[in-house]
């Protein structure tokens, strides 16, 4: 039977600006959006511009978060070979049976500078309780932090909080459900103002709820009829309030932080519902597009919203529903805005591109060469938008009304997390190593966190 023992080492978090962190999923505001850097790269490789490479084992798609000088990331290891991920789409084929074998879900810490591992905690280990989705893994979410705690789903299994330097502070387990097609949970957790939140949506009994970050304890929970969604929510900070949105396949909604409903609309999402929503220039994006549906919405709102936003399928008279596009959404990447344009990423390898305040199309799909397909959502920095397609190849593509690429990056392997963007350096998670990527950095050899 493996063993892991966590590293108990002092932990020196360094004061840094806002820029320096990226604390969820796509980063502080789930946007994808990094701020600009004149040591982040437009071109690198295995080897150019690596500033370090860590191997990681076994498998898992959560992207690495940061606070300060440390890379936060989840894995799970299986003492038995089984099925492993692949790319592609399945369209409703999924795993009916769970992983066999003793599995060891972990929860790793790694030096930002150098790529050493500081410190390394089992979450739990045991026989995995339910099936995942052919193409994914038992690590699919994403963790969180607000600086003081570390924040861990591992979804169908439970909620863990870590202190930054590795301690368990307390943990909340989350019953097992069936799930559509038996594709597990994939939510990523978001922290704000002192609660954690987690979103639940499974076939039995679907749930939205807030933790409290220090005690671990249940603030609110609120059921939710919905059943195929897996996207992370959004803690919306807009011009009149904060409030949590949560989009579904039944009904987007929204809660304020105790826990009311503030509105809800019947947008007739696609039937899978996996882009995660996120804001920008003012509006909260809510999309879904699932590749065998002919309505594929895009929805821009409106601060201030509250009740029913829309009756059966009329979205144009309500002032807080800014535009709608019915079959602008992809199926697994979340969208983005760069540069005042709503770029959407479409997992057969197009790229379309939308005024994000009008909705208006600017250009419409437009295919990658060489082909790619995509689930990693894209991001961007200093002018440019960033696609990471699952054959591990980066398409460079200037922000801007005509759609071009300026350089292709090859890694050459398996990637379907997301990336984070901090400073000077771009950390992308690959099946089996996570990189650090800069500029200012020459390649070395690091597999093991060493220069």
């Amino acid at each position: 039977m493996m063993r892991f023992l966590p590293v108990m080492l002092l932990l020196l978090v360094s004061s840094v600006d806002a820029g320096e962190n990226w604390t969820r999923f796509r980063g502080d505001q789930g946007t994808g959006v990094g701020a600009d850097h004149q040591q982040l790269p437009l071109q690198w490789s295995q080897t150019e511009n690596v500033e370090w490479k860590t191997a990681i084992p076994g498998w898992g798609w959560s992207s690495p978060i940061v606070w300060g000088d440390r890379v936060f990331l989840t894995t799970v290891v299986a003492d038995e070979p089984g099925q492993t991920p692949a790319g592609g789409l399945y369209l409703g084929q999924g795993v009916r049976e769970p992983a066999a074998g003793e599995h060891h879900w972990l929860v790793c810490c790694f030096d930002l500078i150098t790529g050493a591992q500081v410190w390394q905690h089992e979450a739990h280990h045991g026989r995995p309780a339910v099936p995942r989705h052919p193409k994914s893994t038992y690590a699919a979410e994403t963790a969180a932090t607000d600086g003081e705690r570390l924040y861990v789903v591992f979804g169908d299994l439970g909620l863990f909080c870590y202190s930054l330097a590795g301690e368990l502070l307390w943990k909340h387990d989350i019953e097992p459900m069936k799930t559509f097609l038996d594709y597990g949970a994939a939510a990523s957790p978001v922290v704000h103002d002192g609660q954690v939140f987690v979103v639940y949506d499974n076939l039995v009994q679907s749930w939205v709820s807030a933790f409290d970050a220090t005690t671990g304890e249940l603030n609110w929970r609120q059921d939710r009829n919905e059943s195929h969604s897996w996207a992370t929510p959004l803690v919306w900070q807009n011009e009149q309030r904060t409030e949590l949105v949560v989009p579904g396949r039944i009904r987007n909604r929204s809660y304020s932080l105790d826990g009311k409903l503030l509105w809800e609309f019947d947008g007739r999402m696609s039937s899978l519902v996996i882009p995660s929503p996120f804001a920008a220039n003012g509006l909260c994006y809510i999309a879904s597009g699932y590749v065998g549906d002919s309505h594929r919405p895009v929805f821009a709102i409106r601060p201030g919203a509250a009740g029913q936003l829309a009756e059966s399928d009329d979205y144009s008279n309500n002032p807080h529903i800014a535009w709608y596009q019915p079959t602008a959404s992809s199926y697994n990447p979340s969208q983005i805005v760069c540069n005042g344009y709503l770029y959407t990423l479409y997992d057969r390898g197009f790229l379309t591109c939308h005024n994000a305040l009008t909705g208006q199309e600017v250009y419409g799909k437009q295919r990658f060469a060489p082909q790619g397909t995509f689930t990693s959502s894209p991001w961007s920095y200093n002018g440019h938008l960033f696609c990471l397609s699952e054959e591990g190849r980066t398409y460079v593509v200037p922000a801007g009304t005509e759609f071009q690429i300026s350089h292709t990056c090859e890694l050459d392997e398996l990637c379907l997390a997301s990336p984070a963007i901090v400073g000077e350096r771009l950390l992308i998670r690959t099946a089996s190593q996570l990189y650090s990527i800069t500029a200012a950095g020459a390649a070395t050899d690091t597999a093991d966190g060493r220069r």
